[in-house]
């Protein structure tokens, strides 16, 4: 655990949800990689500034 900062997802949540969206599990294992690693980079981003 770090503290004050997001260090990915909670993988079988979001398989879930893309198996409630109607996904295609193969998708979600290709996909869900580098969109877990462009928002954490993100979130993390917006938690460093004074404004977020």
């Amino acid at each position: 655990m770090l503290p004050g900062a997001v260090i990915g997802w909670d993988m079988s949540a979001a398989l879930a949800l893309g198996d409630a969206l109607g996904v295609p599990p193969v998708a979600m294992a290709e996909l869900l990689p580098v969109i877990e690693a462009v928002m954490v980079a993100k979130l993390n981003e917006q938690m460093e500034r004074p404004d977020g």
